[in-house]
């Protein structure tokens, strides 16, 4: 929980500006009947909009942020979001598997891409957490995490990896593509991160070093860190790395259970019911959890037990919220919303960001929390996207999807996006209509032979 801290006071001191908040009448909007099929379609294809519409223009890449009504304090329309453009390359291609752009339209906003993160600036091979869209600087997050961000970069090569995977075997423009992308991933210097310890950190700074000192330890989103350090070519961690530090030395695991449903792993700081969803989704859009083992977890049984408990309290929903049931659920990281309706910075209550779960409810539903929950609970899933969009449509549906932060129980809703919150429901969409992204990253040889590294088995991908 102590990132969740860092994040939350960090995005938090951002955030100031105008309410952005739709006030939520008696009687909400209402929209068509759409049979599953083309509702799915509709929620990927209007989200895809974030990173399409609605990128940084200079780089290509994902805003940190976008707002609805075109809104941004100070300079804040070119910050780029390292993690979500991760997730932003594989929304593109999800674009362009379900058509919504060209494949000659993807090759060249990729190419713009790849020429962009190149020339970036880059901490021993690591993007810092936050990128000036305009000059592909730094923009400090906070005040000592002013450079490399490891796990905002793994989110990032997530994604990388992806794309080049996808074009490695295509035209002659397309190969080059994909070189570029290779190289990008290749350069991350992960064992740098080390510190020569048994630990990776999360941060380092050319003026700070050090001092940020928040060693990976889960059970938290930061296992795809471990992969893609492990998968590494020539800046790999040795694996007792990964076993030492966010394996606790075997002390991750526990006994614990919520509704009948084992957790399986120690959540940080929220082993009663399980953390917040993102943890099931960040490492898992391109980490297929489907049959993937290792000798703490089977990694679907994690996340699905965790999706389930985190339904199942929504539902039951002792707090008593208004509109808290089967199809009006899920709990995660997003923006916040007070008691007077409002969303954004607020120096007393500090409402603008909050890792919202079970532990931590305020009767604020994330609607990309059930979203990207469709690979794990596709019924419970589709059930609140159809709530969503066709009896809350006029104060949850804008231009870029579902807005970040809805609540009946203080009739408001944001008009805000959050790149981190968008781009896991494309990806998880995706996968849950194709496995796209989930075959382009699991068959990649380097990252197959980085999870044999870990002890990880995978019967889906037979190794």
């Amino acid at each position: 929980m102590k990132y969740l801290s860092l994040f939350l006071v960090a995005l938090l001191s951002c955030c100031s500006g105008k309410s952005q908040t739709a006030q939520i009448e008696e009687s909400d909007g209402k929209s068509e009947k759409l049979t599953d099929a083309q509702l799915v379609d509709l929620v990927e294809k209007q989200t895809f909009n974030y990173f399409w519409e609605f990128a940084e223009p200079n780089s290509g890449l994902a805003r940190e942020r976008y707002f609805s009504d075109g809104y941004y304090p100070e300079d804040d329309a070119h910050v780029i979001a390292t993690g979500g453009s991760g997730f932003g390359l594989m929304a593109i291609l999800a674009g362009i598997n379900q058509n919504y752009v060209t494949r000659e339209e993807a090759v060249t906003r990729l190419e713009k891409i790849a020429d962009f993160l190149a020339k970036a600036e880059r901490f021993h091979g690591a993007w810092p957490h936050w990128i000036n869209g305009k000059n592909g600087k730094v923009v400090p997050f906070g005040l000592k995490d002013n450079g490399g961000d490891l796990v905002e970069t793994a989110f990032l090569c997530e994604g990388i990896i992806c794309v080049r995977e996808f074009f490695k075997s295509g035209t002659e423009r397309e190969k080059a593509l994909a070189s570029k992308y290779d190289a990008l991933w290749k350069g991350v210097e992960w064992n740098w991160y080390t510190n020569n310890e048994q630990k990776l950190y999360w941060h380092w700074s050319p003026q700070y070093n050090w001092e940020m000192n928040f060693p990976l330890e889960g059970y938290n989103e930061t296992m795809i860190t471990y992969v893609m350090a492990a998968s590494s070519p020539d800046h790999a961690i040795d694996p007792s790395v990964y076993h030492d530090c966010w394996a606790r030395k075997g002390k991750i695991t526990s006994k614990k259970e919520k509704y009948g449903l084992p957790l399986l792993l120690k959540h940080n700081g929220a082993e009663a019911f399980g953390g917040p969803l993102f943890w099931a989704h960040y490492s898992f859009v391109g980490l297929d959890p489907n049959q993937l083992s290792d000798k703490y977890a089977n990694y679907w049984d994690l996340n699905y037990n965790q999706t389930k408990i985190n339904y199942e309290y929504c539902v039951r929903n002792p707090k008593k919220y208004k509109c808290y049931g089967p199809d009006y659920w899920g709990l995660t990281a997003s923006y916040s919303i007070n008691a007077e309706g409002t969303i954004g910075y607020d120096s007393q209550k500090r409402v603008g960001y909050n890792a919202h779960m079970p532990s931590n409810d305020h009767g604020i539903v994330s609607p990309t929390a059930a979203v990207s929950s469709i690979v794990y609970m596709p019924k419970e899933s589709i059930a609140a996207m159809r709530n969503f969009y066709e009896n809350h449509n006029a104060t949850a549906w804008g231009d870029a999807g579902f807005y970040d932060a809805i609540s009946c129980q203080y009739k408001a809703s944001s008009r805000q996006y959050l790149a981190i919150d968008q781009g896991p429901m494309v990806a998880m969409i995706e996968n849950y209509r194709s496995g796209l992204l989930w075959k382009l990253f699991m068959n990649a040889p380097e990252v197959q032979t980085g999870l044999k590294k870990l002890g990880f088995h995978s019967g889906k991908y037979k190794f």
